[in-house]
């Protein structure tokens, strides 16, 4: 059962992925509690976690605004998260334990399962999971906490990027591929594996734009 913060911060993640709130929109509380039905003060809250996540700016005395992010940022920034998570398999396949290679499996199993129900947002919690499996066999804290806050910060670009037609499936037989580079302890095929299946480049971006047509417009990138 997700709280009321977490569904609320999920809430305006998608509301600023898919462009219905802008890049430097004006985030009143009073009109967001209203549309939510809750107070400002959990609004508030939502609101500097989506700061911390660099999804949105606080402005002293002057309010909150939606991060004006733009497709070469974008881009730089899933070029980041492609190094640092295919580090973290790299390092996976040398130092995962048994116990961790039977965890790894069954977060692999549950995006399956996920996969076979069509249900995006279903899949993008289980490859959540997924990805959490591989950070935390990497056995190395300062890589985790930096990987796992890039995430954070493109997590509803990549949720989003999981509803382009056919991705689901693809990234799924992605994982499939890492899976077995790390269980047979090749470190340099999973790292290769990983860094092409979190890179945004060639349809794959083109199709992520798309679906964002917000950033293209009115953005300094």
């Amino acid at each position: 059962m997700k709280s009321r913060s977490e569904t609320l911060r999920e809430a305006l993640e998608e509301l600023i992925a898919t462009g219905a709130l802008g890049p430097g929109q004006h985030l009143d509380e009073t009109e967001l509690a209203a549309r939510f039905g809750v107070s400002r003060t959990p609004i508030r809250e939502t609101l500097i976690q989506l700061a911390s996540m660099g999804l949105v700016v606080i402005r002293p005395r002057r309010g909150a605004v939606v991060a004006e992010l733009g497709p070469q940022q974008l881009v730089e920034m899933f070029e980041v998260m492609s190094e640092l998570e295919a580090t973290c398999s790299r390092l996976a396949a040398r130092r995962m334990t048994p116990s961790e290679h039977v965890s790894l499996l069954a977060a692999h199993k549950a995006c399956m399962e996920a996969r076979d129900s069509n249900d995006p947002d279903d899949y993008y919690y289980k490859n959540e999971a997924f990805h959490e499996a591989i950070y935390a066999g990497s056995h190395n804290q300062f890589l985790i906490e930096q990987t796992r806050g890039l995430y954070r910060r493109l997590r509803p670009y990549r949720r989003l990027q999981l509803r382009v037609r056919n991705r689901v499936s693809n990234s799924y037989a992605e994982h499939d591929g890492v899976v077995q580079a790390i269980l047979a302890g090749d470190g340099e095929k999973a790292a290769e594996l990983t860094r092409s299946h979190v890179m945004i480049q060639g349809q794959r971006f083109a199709d992520l734009m798309a679906s964002l047509p917000q950033l293209t417009v009115g953005v300094n990138a």
